[in-house]
């Protein structure tokens, strides 16, 4: 995505950090990729940054227009719409279909498939834009960033477990379709800031049968994209819901989803809980969910981590910034990283009560 170096009086919430703020010390003020809000834009006035460089594009898809723009990196260059530019408009084309359902409209299954399936064969070209996702995703739109990631995700994966096009592009609205009977559930449960009720919870967890009810009668989804849809929160050792143990274990595509599903959400802002690493999440898929998830589709997410993670920097539990220097197929979660600061080479397998809070 093309940036822009503004003064910092002339950002407004909803811009995107295109690279790092520097502090006082050695760490970021601020991370490139934080969506600024009103309470981060009085951070920056407080430290005196009177200049920041932002993405063109804020993150509810519109183009930023500051009063004034110090320099512009792609002036007088082609411009070209990035990847990131394109989810972040899919993901309010997403938002004003859903908004569509909770009025009362039918799903159009064709319009879901126009905004996604572009998006997807963009995502090709850098497919590690896919797995930085979640530093986009924020507490007021989570769902819709939430639905629209799960559709990329699933069909990378399905992609990479080498299903045919067709089946990839099904996986794909099956991701994408999975929560659209949230529509159905009251607004003051689904916009809920702090934890859900028991009976609340229950309400929520009727959304698979909700979403099969909205895409019963589409001839455009197969059979299969529809038990994937009601089964996206059905488990392998019979948890999840909405049946719970059955004899008939989830369908191949549900396998998928759910996987996508669950590592999209735990990485992300919540109304409710903070976003995790990829790294950490994915230990705890492995550690407290063992059994729960297909292990295949697993193995699957942890090699497309391990590829696009290498180099990268990430934040320590303990605060340190490292860089990631090499990762163990033995165990992938847990990588050698070197300190920044220090030069020290520390191996996370070794140091049990450290982990990596957050890749940058």
């Amino acid at each position: 995505m093309k940036n822009l170096l503004v003064k910092t009086k002339n950002l407004v919430a909803g811009c995107i950090l295109s690279k790092d703020i520097s502090g006082l010390t050695s760490y970021p003020l601020m991370n490139k990729k934080t969506i600024l809000t009103e309470d981060l834009l009085e951070v920056l006035k407080a430290f005196f940054i009177t200049e920041v460089s932002v993405e063109k594009t804020l993150v509810d898809g519109t183009k930023f227009t500051p009063r004034e723009i110090i320099d512009d990196e792609g002036e007088g260059a082609q411009e070209n719409s990035s990847f990131i530019a394109d989810y972040l408009k899919a993901v309010q084309s997403y938002k004003r279909q859903f908004q569509n359902w909770q009025a009362g409209s039918a799903v159009d299954v064709a319009k879901i498939r126009e905004i996604m399936i572009p998006l997807f064969e963009r995502s090709l070209e850098k497919p590690l834009e896919i797995f930085s996702l979640h530093h986009y995703s924020n507490k007021e739109d989570y769902l819709y960033h939430h639905t629209v990631s799960i559709g990329l995700l699933s069909g990378y994966l399905a992609k990479k477990m080498d299903y045919d096009v067709a089946d990839v592009y099904q996986i794909i609205l099956a991701g994408s379709l999975a929560d659209c009977g949230m529509a159905k559930i009251p607004p003051e449960i689904l916009g809920k800031s702090t934890s859900l009720t028991a009976l609340e919870y229950e309400e929520v967890r009727k959304h698979p049968i909700y979403s099969l009810r909205m895409l019963q009668r589409s001839t455009i989804l197969k059979e299969s994209v529809k038990y994937a849809i009601l089964q996206h929160h059905e488990r392998l050792d019979g948890s999840g819901y909405p049946r719970g143990k059955s004899e008939r274990t989830p369908h191949a595509f549900a396998k998928i989803v759910a996987v996508a599903d669950a590592y999209h959400a735990m990485t992300s802002e919540r109304a409710y809980r903070k976003k995790q690493s990829p790294f950490k999440v994915m230990e705890m898929i492995m550690q407290d969910d063992f059994g729960k998830f297909d292990i295949t589709v697993i193995n699957i997410l942890l090699s497309c981590i391990m590829n696009y993670s290498m180099g990268s920097r990430v934040r320590l539990s303990n605060g340190y910034i490292a860089e990631i220097v090499f990762i163990d197929k033995q165990s992938p979660t847990r990588p050698l990283i070197k300190v920044i600061d220090t030069g020290e080479m520390i191996h996370l397998n070794n140091y049990r009560d450290l982990f990596i809070e957050e890749v940058l």
